[in-house]
């Protein structure tokens, strides 16, 4: 398990930048310039006092309840990742879609991109409320290990608390940017000889990157808890 070092080579931003490609020079900015764009005087404040707290913080020695916690960490983490996998990939239109469909079912479905929608909207609010519970859950959990890992979620919270709502308006333009594809793979063969054979193709190339952008969106949303696990693990050394 480990946390990837820049947002920008994560699978979700590979995949939407093929999609809808952007301007270069937007992404020159370092993580810092662009963290300050989001933070409000206020937030500034809250986040300098929390980061203050974690540099005063003290350590303490592994123990073997904390080698019980730690594993207790990584049951639950495993146990809510693999639940949110499985929605996913055997969701009914990742499970129908991603699949050749009935020729007399394609031209409704080239025409129709709301299932799509819809579902993938269910699935961004399935994947918030159990993270989110997730996240809660670890925090509670490291902070009774050691004062360090206490300040470190008393941090993870403030970040939450404020980036929580610029991270769900980003997100919010996955499904977006997925319809356009939608669009641009119909456009691209509707005007193909034998249109149900092909349209049955590029329904089923949609449906495949439709749940892979989920499960790409599902390694960012988890990457904050994958971070309190790691710090938790380099304690126990």
């Amino acid at each position: 398990m480990h946390l990837r070092n820049e947002f920008n080579s994560s699978r979700l931003v590979r995949m939407l930048s093929d999609w809808a490609p952007v301007d270069a020079r937007a992404s020159r900015q370092n993580f810092a310039e662009r963290l300050g764009q989001w933070v409000g005087v206020s937030d500034a404040i809250t986040l300098h006092a929390a980061h203050q707290s974690i540099k005063s913080a003290g350590s303490a020695r592994p123990s073997a309840a904390r080698s019980v916690r730690a594993f207790a960490v990584q049951e639950e983490f495993h146990r809510v990742q693999d639940a949110l996998v499985g929605a996913i990939t055997t969701s009914e239109l990742s499970r129908a879609r991603t699949h050749a469909p009935e020729p007399q079912a394609t031209s409704e479905m080239a025409n129709e991109y709301a299932p799509y929608h819809e579902r993938y909207l269910h699935q961004q609010r399935n994947m918030a409320s159990m993270i989110h519970a997730l996240r809660d859950h670890v925090r509670q959990i490291i902070s009774k290990v050691s004062p360090a890992l206490a300040q470190l979620a008393v941090l993870d919270a403030v970040m939450e608390q404020m980036l929580d709502e610029r991270q769900q308006q980003l997100l919010a333009t996955v499904p977006v940017l997925l319809q356009r594809r939608f669009k641009d793979l119909r456009d691209q063969h509707k005007h193909e000889p034998d249109a149900p054979a092909r349209t049955a193709q590029w329904l089923e190339v949609f449906g495949k990157e439709w749940r892979e952008a989920l499960l790409a969106e599902l390694d960012v949303r988890l990457e904050p808890v994958v971070g309190m696990i790691e710090a938790f693990n380099e304690i126990k050394k």
